[in-house]
C-alpha cells in the first residue's frame, strides 16, 4: 500500500477507535400487516434486504466485545482500502459489515455516506451523513459532507443551514463563511452572500478575497459606486498589485467612464510600463472615443509585449478578419499580423492568421509565404495546405502547385481536393496523362460531394480533349452540366472545343450563346461564340462578336481570330494588320507566322 493511502486508513481508523458506541435504547419497531401488492423485482428485494439489515444494525445497542470491536475495525479498514482503489462495491460491502457490528460509530456512518455520494446514491448518502453528524456534532468534516450531499441534490437551503450550524456550533469554523457565501452566490442570493462576507470581514479583518467578491456582488446588483469603492480599497491595500489597478480600469471602461479608465490605466502603466493589458484597455477606450490612431498605437504596443498571450492576439486578429476587406482596416491588420509573426516566430498559428489577413487583402505571395512558414512549424493543418495550393493556382504558378499538392497528398492522400489541384497542375504542365490519372482518382474520393465532382468533370473534359479522347471529353462536360446547366467554364470550354473540331456546332452555338446572353461584356465568351459562328461560316456574325470581344480585352488569340474572319470576308490587308498585332500580343496559334509571311489563311 502506498504511504499516502496507509496514512488515510490509519487516520480513519483513529476516528473509529475514538468514537465509542451510543448506548441510548431505541424502541422496538412496530409490526404492521403488509399491504397486498404485486411481486417485488429482484432490485427491490435487494433494496429491502439492505434496508432491513441497516435497521437491524441500528437497533443493536449492546456493548461491543473486544472481538466485535476488532472485527468492526478490520472491516472498516478494508472498506477504506477499497474506496481508495475506487472499488466502491467492495468498499460498501466491508463498511456495511462494520456498520452491522458497530452502527453507532460516527466515522463508519461518515465513510458509508461518502462512498454512497461517490456512487450517486444520494438518498443513503444523506441518511448516513445525518447519522454521523448526530453521533458527533463537533466534527466539521461531517458537516461539510452533508452540505455537499445537499448541494448535489440542489437542496441549497438545507446546505446553507448545515454551514450555518457548523459555523455557530463548532469552534474555529469561521473560515467556512466563505463556503457559505459561495453557496449563496451560486443561488444568486446576493444580499445573503454580501451579509456573509461582511461577517467574515468582521471576524478576519480586511481580506483581498472578501473585497473582490463583494465587488462582484455589487456589480451584479448594478451598484457601480460600491463596486468602485471596493476596487479603490483593494488598490489602497495592495499598492504594488497592478492587477487590481487593471481591474478598476476595466470596470471604468465597461461602464463608459472613459476618462477615468484612461486615468487608471495610465496609473497601471506608471507601475508597469510594458503591461500589455493596460495598453489593451487604452486601445479599446480610444476606439470608443473614435480615436483610431491612438487606439492602434496602444494595440501595437500591446502586441509587441511578450506578456500578451498568442491566443489573445489571434482572437483580436480574427476580429479584424471578420471586418475585412475594409480599406480603413487593412493597414492596421497587416501591421498587427507582422508584429505577431515577429513576436512569436515558433508559433504556427501566428503565421497562419497572418496568412489569412494577407490573403484577404490581396497580398497573395506574402500570404503563401506565411502559410508555408506555419506548415514548417506544424504541417498537420489541412486548411493551410488548401490555402497554399489555392494561391498557387490563382497565381498560375504550375511548378509550385505541383510541388505543394504532391506534399499535401503525402499527408492527406484521401482528400479529393488535393487530387484536383494535383491533376490541374499536371494539365497546366502539359502532362495530360498524369492529370487524367490524378483527376479520375480524386473524383472517386469526391463521391459524396456532387459539386466537387462537377469540377473534376470539367477538368477531365479539358484533359481528355488534350488526349484527343473526344468521347470521354464530351461525356465529362455533359456530366458537369447535368449537375449545373449554367456552369460557365463547362459551357465555354465544351462549346469552344466542339467548334475547333467542327462537331455538334448547333449544340456549341446554343451553349456559347447562353453564356453571351448572361455575360455580354466578357471577352472570352464573346470570342468563343464568334468562333462557333466562324465554324458555321457566319463570318459577318463572327466579326460582330469579335469586335465586341476586342473592346472588352486585348488578347492575342482573339486578335488572331479577328484577322481570320477579315480574311474570310476578303479584307486581306485588314487580316494582315490583325495578325501582326496578334503576334505582338502573344498567346497565338503555331500557324500565325505562316499566315503573316504568306498573307494567306491556314487552319
Amino acid at each position: 500500500m502506498p504511504r499516502s493511502s496507509a496514512f488515510v486508513v490509519l487516520l480513519l481508523l483513529a476516528m473509529v477507535l475514538g468514537a465509542g458506541p451510543v448506548m441510548a435504547q431505541q424502541p422496538a419497531a412496530k409490526t404492521e400487516k403488509p399491504a397486498k401488492r404485486q411481486k417485488l423485482t429482484r432490485k427491490e428485494r435487494r433494496e429491502l434486504k439492505h434496508r432491513a439489515a441497516v435497521e437491524q444494525a441500528r437497533q443493536q445497542v449492546h456493548d461491543l466485545t473486544e472481538k466485535e470491536r476488532e472485527l468492526s475495525e478490520s472491516y472498516f479498514v478494508e472498506g477504506v482500502k477499497y474506496a481508495l482503489l475506487e472499488d466502491y462495491t467492495k468498499s460498501l460491502e466491508r463498511l456495511l459489515a462494520a456498520y452491522r457490528i458497530n452502527p453507532n460509530n460516527a466515522a463508519i456512518n461518515y465513510k458509508i455516506a461518502e462512498t454512497n455520494l461517490l456512487t450517486g446514491n444520494l438518498k443513503d448518502a444523506t441518511n448516513f451523513a445525518t447519522a454521523a453528524l448526530k453521533l458527533d456534532a463537533k466534527n466539521p468534516y461531517y458537516y461539510l459532507l452533508l452540505a455537499q450531499i445537499y448541494a448535489s441534490q440542489k437542496q441549497f437551503d438545507q446546505a446553507a443551514q448545515v454551514y450555518t450550524t457548523l459555523i455557530k456550533d463548532v469552534p474555529d469554523s469561521g473560515y467556512y463563511l466563505f463556503n457559505l457565501a459561495d453557496l449563496y452566490l451560486a443561488q444568486n442570493k446576493l444580499p445573503e452572500a454580501l451579509a456573509t462576507l461582511e461577517q467574515a470581514e468582521k471576524q478576519f479583518g480586511p481580506l483581498d478575497e472578501v473585497s473582490f467578491k463583494k465587488q462582484q456582488i455589487y456589480l451584479r446588483q448594478n451598484n457601480l459606486d460600491k463596486a468602485l469603492q471596493e476596487g479603490e480599497a483593494l488598490i489602497t491595500a495592495n499598492p504594488n498589485e497592478v492587477r487590481y489597478v487593471l481591474a478598476q480600469a476595466e470596470m471604468y471602461a465597461a461602464n463608459n467612464r472613459l476618462p477615468d479608465a484612461i486615468r487608471v490605466a495610465g496609473q497601471a502603466l506608471t507601475q508597469d510600463p510594458d503591461n500589455p493589458q493596460a495598453h489593451m484597455i487604452l486601445a479599446d477606450v480610444y476606439r470608443q472615443q473614435n480615436n483610431p490612431a491612438e487606439s492602434q498605437r496602444h494595440l501595437k504596443l500591446a502586441f509587441t509585449s511578450p506578456g500578451l498571450d498568442i491566443d489573445q492576439k489571434v482572437r483580436i486578429l480574427v476580429d479584424y478578419i471578420k471586418q475585412l476587406p475594409n480599406p480603413a482596416l487593412e493597414k492596421p491588420a497587416l501591421e498587427l499580423a507582422d508584429i505577431t509573426m515577429r513576436a512569436h516566430p515558433k508559433e504556427a498559428k501566428a503565421f497562419a492568421v497572418a496568412g489569412d489577413i494577407q490573403s484577404i487583402t490581396e497580398h497573395k505571395k506574402e500570404a503563401r509565404a506565411s502559410y508555408l512558414k506555419a506548415l514548417k512549424l506544424d504541417n498537420s493543418k489541412f486548411q493551410i495546405w488548401q490555402q497554399v495550393v489555392l494561391i498557387d493556382a490563382e497565381l498560375n504558378q504550375t511548378d509550385s502547385l505541383l510541388v505543394h499538392s504532391d506534399r499535401a497528398l503525402e499527408l492527406f492522400p484521401n482528400q479529393a481536393v488535393f487530387w484536383f489541384y494535383n491533376g490541374t497542375a499536371h494539365l497546366m504542365n502539359k502532362s495530360a496523362p498524369k492529370g487524367v490519372k490524378a483527376l479520375e482518382y480524386g473524383k472517386k474520393l469526391a463521391a459524396d460531394n456532387p459539386e466537387l465532382q462537377a469540377q473534376f468533370d470539367i477538368q477531365l473534359g479539358d484533359a481528355y480533349h488534350e488526349l484527343k479522347d473526344y468521347a470521354k471529353s464530351d461525356a465529362a462536360y455533359d456530366a458537369a452540366l447535368v449537375f449545373d446547366a449554367n456552369n460557365a467554364q463547362a459551357l465555354n470550354n465544351y462549346s469552344y472545343f466542339l467548334s475547333l473540331r467542327g462537331e455538334k456546332l448547333d449544340k456549341a452555338k446554343e451553349m456559347s450563346g447562353k453564356l453571351v446572353k448572361q455575360f455580354p461584356d466578357n471577352g472570352t465568351y464573346l470570342d468563343t461564340y464568334a468562333w462557333v459562328l466562324y465554324k458555321m461560316k457566319d463570318y459577318a456574325g463572327a466579326r460582330q462578336y469579335l469586335e465586341k470581344a476586342l473592346k472588352a480585352s486585348k488578347d492575342g488569340t482573339v486578335t488572331e481570330h479577328y484577322g481570320d474572319v477579315l480574311f474570310q470576308l476578303g479584307d486581306i490587308a485588314g487580316a494582315q494588320t490583325q495578325w501582326q498585332q496578334a503576334k505582338r500580343l502573344g498567346g497565338t496559334s503555331k500557324l500565325l507566322d505562316r499566315k503573316i509571311k504568306d498573307r494567306k489563311l491556314y487552319e
